[in-house]
């Protein structure tokens, strides 16, 4: 249950967090179909600046200067690189949409098939491969915390609760729901989140008080790309040994079903990462999942083959959406362009 959990938690926070991100795009009025896309990308100069560092601590070592950087702190400024690139990169659809008022759907899937294009190029020419990495194998479970990170003898045992949620686990990972949980209260909770939200529903309303519809959209998307950015590089980092191949399994449109699940609401977002994430969970470990504790009955003995296994998320996302679509409420103005002229 705990390796369960834990395995869980790893794939549902990305996904609440990039879910998030879609829904302060939505909220504004622009549709931002390019989270899979700006994901990869922030996976990408996350990857980028921490093998960076890594080079240079390697230098220091050997300048005998000594390392200058810790790895929570190395953590911490790779999440937030990744999260100002993220930013950057979806001004491209910000500028498009607003300024242009290019199609959006078209803008975002145009950054999607961009994005992997680019950091391939990139990868190929910085590392002469088709995958980013860091330095040394299995590098990401250097960034999890563990019974050491408090001074506690590894024997020691913390019980379930203590072993679940205080060992073996990410310091991404309770930064992110902290994050979600802090941009929920600013959306609904603030008079920034009532602006912006007023945007995306009636944004010619919202101009007749003085809101400025294209400085909040503007400042919509860009949160959205830097939450995007910033999912993607805890994607690479929890699940993906902290590598960069520009692709992270279709998580960006995971995300996007989650948001559309959740009813763009914070709340319903999270129990919808849950969900997908214990199913993404299962298809990614069905193999050393046992059912009773025992070691007797595994799951990968049923005798279910493994390919339903690693399919099972995205009928479960396909099933769910049927279900639940016609009852989705999606902001009354995403999607169209503002023309201040109209009434």
């Amino acid at each position: 249950m705990t390796f369960i959990i834990q395995q869980t938690l790893l794939y549902a926070v990305p996904l609440m967090i990039v879910a998030l991100a879609g829904v302060f795009a939505e909220r504004s009025g622009i549709i931002n179909l390019a989270l899979e896309g700006i994901m990869i990308f922030g996976a990408f100069v996350g990857v980028l600046f921490v093998n960076s560092m890594q080079n240079l601590n390697v230098f220091l070592n050997a300048a005998r200067m000594g390392n200058w950087l810790t790895l929570q702190g190395l953590e911490l400024l790779a999440m937030l690189v990744a999260a100002i690139m993220g930013a950057v990169f979806s001004l491209l659809l910000s500028f498009a949409s607003i300024n242009l008022k290019a199609d959006q759907t078209i803008g975002g899937t145009a950054l999607n098939l961009m994005a992997p294009a680019l950091v391939l190029f990139l990868v190929r020419i910085l590392a002469n491969q088709n995958t980013l990495q860091m330095k040394t194998g299995d590098a990401a479970s250097w960034f999890m915390i563990k019974k050491s990170t408090f001074g506690i003898d590894k024997s020691v045992n913390l019980g379930f609760f203590g072993e679940t949620f205080l060992n073996k686990v990410y310091l991404a990972t309770y930064l992110c729901i902290i994050l979600f949980i802090v941009l929920s209260v600013i959306l609904y909770k603030t008079r920034f989140g009532l602006r912006l939200r007023s945007c995306g529903e009636n944004p010619q309303a919202a101009a007749s008080l003085g809101i400025n519809v294209y400085h909040m959209r503007y400042a919509g998307t860009t949160i959205s790309g830097a939450l995007a950015g910033l999912g993607g590089f805890v994607y690479s980092l929890t699940t993906a040994n902290c590598t960069a191949n520009g692709d992270v399994a279709g998580f960006g449109f995971l995300a996007l079903a989650v948001m559309i699940f959740g009813n763009w609401k914070p709340l319903n977002i999270a129990m919808a990462s849950l969900l997908f994430g214990l199913f993404k969970c299962v298809a990614a470990a069905y193999s050393t999942i046992d059912i009773n504790g025992d070691g007797v009955y595994m799951l990968a003995q049923l005798g279910i083959s493994s390919h339903l296994y690693r399919m099972l998320p995205y009928l479960v996302t396909l099933v769910v959406l049927s279900f639940t679509s016609k009852k989705s409420r999606a902001p009354k103005a995403e999607g169209i362009p503002y023309d201040a002229g109209t009434r």
